[in-house]
């Protein structure tokens, strides 16, 4: 129940679609600006229009197989769940697309300006990467929420609109396995044939697959992480609006969804504070921005909650929820950083190991990757143990204080995705430094505008590692409120059946074992897809060096679109493993074994792949700037860097394609077991 209503709209729809749109504004401002700075020489447009071209091609046909797909569920949900899902869940596939599409056209335009304006130093380099990527990072999460609060408009019952959720889940996992399969074969076959074998750097223009390189970084990092967010956004305020649904009070319904606005606002303003003055270190402002967000943010939720929770033990407990969500940004931040950052301890370690060979580089990434897992643990359990705690202990006299604990953790998860906007903020401009450096080297603009977008490409790395451990932990936090709402949906439609979720029923054991062996098959999936299609691509580079020897030597052109062309198919055709087993594996143990063993399965998958997510995505990171370490040291060249490159290549699929994915999967097979929730009459009873 609105407290409030303006021009007849409730004040819970009216405030987070002011938030979207000012935040649409904004980042129009950005795009302006940055299309106003200049684009370059001729030769930069040229590689930057080669880059949009192939990213926009790859795009095309991947939404050719997609759209199909997303027609059918969309009717098919439509018409077995129901119209609103079906409504619900073509919204979210749509705009989980478009979150891709922006995040693409946005960052080609950014890096050849970025390219350019090395020229001017770091701060103007800067400011173009950072707003460029602003724009991304104001627009998708708008797009998030103005969808949720429209559709809850219409369609209050939250659970006929769950299917939002696998929309957005499908597609966003879609174009991160296509594009983290796309970005890293063409990574691999520029780094292996190029910088290993021919001892060419990555980005030099006599390598053929450098613009396939490049074109990878914006349809993988960029479309892949707008659309991935995108997606944690909606399930994250789902999962809330569902145990607020449960609670049945009707106050709460509008809480997370303001929540989310006031993070949007907070982003907007975090955005501002960073500009083209002169920077000597690029981390300090970025932190700046964030933590200025944070504090918005903080104090928007108080008086939201004042507005619409009143003055009560509960409303402070939901608050102190919140503010457990804003806290644990920056220390899922810190972790990250200190096992990811350039200049951390654990990356040194690693570096260093580079003078011993292959294996002990291989085995010193993998274990600071393991050993980051154990404070990510810590940092979770603890949020959500002060979170349920404080907020059931609140809970009014007369209700269930295990609804309103989970409530509290749903509402820590949604408090970290309201700060959507400045996190992606933050990474999105990772991508566009890559781009920028990858343009600088193949115009040879000289050693010290590589480095500049080098300093940027090494945060970028770092910041993209914290948005992935950022986006790992909300699937966390937001899967503990996904399963509790399942479990009450499962009995409401199985009233006549006593569903038992202990350890003592089987049938919840089998679903643990298969739900945690899930994100490794679709791991080993994922990994084997990279190096499927990367053999493809050094297949391809060879064959031009062999057929062509006069590229080597500067006088002939590569086939450059050659190369994009590989890349893309071999992507495409590795689509459909995945996505089918994260759909297909719980309706199927639903069906067979009943929802209690579908609960033990999204427990088992959160469980495992949370941490191996996590895992993946830092050991890949730790292994990328031990390689950038060695170059920053002026290094390029010595046995030890081409050990680092290619412990370098090892981590592309680790912490660009597979940790990335699973944060989705994890969401997907969740957002799946609630829609899909009628069917499961379990034909096998154990």
């Amino acid at each position: 129940m609105a407290t409030e209503t303006f021009l007849g709209l409730p004040i819970e729809v009216i405030i987070p679609i002011i938030a979207a749109i000012a935040s649409f504004a904004v980042a129009g401002i950005y795009t302006g600006w940055v299309a106003k700075q200049n684009p370059g020489t001729k030769q930069m447009q040229e590689i930057s229009e080669a880059v949009r071209i192939g990213a926009a091609a790859f795009l095309r046909r991947e939404m050719r197989i997609i759209i199909p797909i997303a027609i059918g569920l969309s009717v098919i949900i439509g018409f077995f769940i129901g119209d609103s899902n079906g409504i619900a869940f073509a919204v979210g596939a749509t705009l989980s697309a478009v979150a891709g599409f922006i995040s693409l056209k946005v960052t080609v335009k950014a890096a050849v300006r970025a390219a350019h304006a090395t020229g001017s130093g770091l701060g103007k380099t800067f400011a173009i990467t950072f707003r460029g990527g602003a724009t991304v990072g104001l627009a998708v999460p708008a797009m998030a929420l103005a969808a949720t609060a429209i559709l809850y408009m219409i369609y209050p019952n939250p659970i006929t609109i769950a299917g939002i959720g696998i929309g957005a889940s499908l597609i966003a996992l879609f174009i991160r396995i296509g594009g983290g399969i796309f970005t890293k074969a063409a990574d691999m076959g520029a780094d292996l044939v190029g910088k290993v074998e021919a001892n060419i750097p990555e980005d030099d223009p006599r390598n053929p697959a450098t613009i396939a390189d490049n074109v990878g970084d914006n349809v993988g990092d960029a479309a892949g992480m707008g659309s991935d967010v995108y997606e944690s956004y909606i399930v994250t305020i789902l999962a809330s609006l569902l145990i607020a649904a449960l609670i049945g009070s009707p106050e709460n319904f509008a809480y997370p969804i303001l929540i989310g606005a006031s993070g949007l606002v907070a982003s907007i303003i975090g955005t501002a504070t960073i500009g083209s003055r002169k920077i000597t270190d690029v981390m300090k402002p970025l932190n700046i921005s964030f933590y200025v967000s944070a504090a918005i943010a903080i104090a928007l939720n108080f008086v939201f909650t004042q507005i619409i929770l009143g003055d009560t033990p509960i409303a402070y407990a939901l608050f102190g929820a919140t503010v457990i969500g804003v806290i644990l940004v920056p220390v899922i931040q810190k972790i990250t950083d200190y096992y990811t950052n350039a200049n951390s301890k654990p990356v040194v370690e690693i570096s260093e190991s580079a003078k011993w060979g292959y294996a002990s580089l291989t085995l010193m990434g993998i274990i600071k990757g393991l050993q980051s897992t154990g404070p990510f643990m810590i940092a979770l359990v603890a949020a959500i143990i002060v979170s349920f705690a404080i907020t059931s202990a609140a809970a009014p006299e007369g209700t269930d204080p295990l609804l309103y604990g989970i409530f509290g953790t749903s509402l820590t998860a949604m408090a970290m995705l309201s700060l959507a906007g400045i996190v992606l903020s933050i990474d999105a401009f990772g991508p566009i430094a890559d781009n920028a450096g990858g343009i600088v080297e193949m115009t040879e603009m000289g050693e010290e505008n590589r480095k500049i977008t080098d300093e940027i490409d090494a945060v970028g790395n770092t910041t993209k590692a914290v948005t992935k451990g950022f986006a790992i932990a909300s699937a966390a936090l937001a899967a503990l409120a996904m399963i509790q709402a399942f479990q009450f949906e499962a009995s409401h439609y199985f009233q006549d059946m006593v569903i038992d979720y202990g350890l003592s029923n089987p049938s919840v054991i089998v679903g643990l074992l298969v739900g945690g062996l899930i994100p490794f098959i679709i791991t080993g999936q994922l990994i084997s897809g990279v190096e499927r299609a990367a053999k493809k691509m050094v297949y391809e580079v060879r064959r031009q060096f062999k057929e062509d020897p006069e590229i080597l030597t500067g006088k002939s052109k590569p086939d450059y679109a050659k190369c994009v062309d590989v890349a893309t198919i071999a992507s495409i055709g590795e689509l459909w493993k995945s996505a089918s087993i994260a759909v297909a594996a719980p309706i199927i143990v639903g069906i067979l074994l009943g929802p209690s063993a579908v609960a033990g399965l999204l427990m088992g998958a959160v469980v495992s792949g949370i941490f191996l997510a996590y895992h993946l995505a830092n050991t890949g990171g730790a292994w990328d700037n031990a390689k950038k370490l060695i170059e920053m040291k002026g290094e390029k060249g010595t046995e030890e860097h081409k050990v680092a490159v290619v412990g370098d290549i090892i981590g592309d699929p680790y912490k660009d394609t597979a940790g990335p994915a699973l944060n989705t999967v994890i969401k997907l097979l969740n957002t799946i077991a609630i829609v899909f929730v009628p069917v499961f009459f379990a034909v096998i009873v154990l």
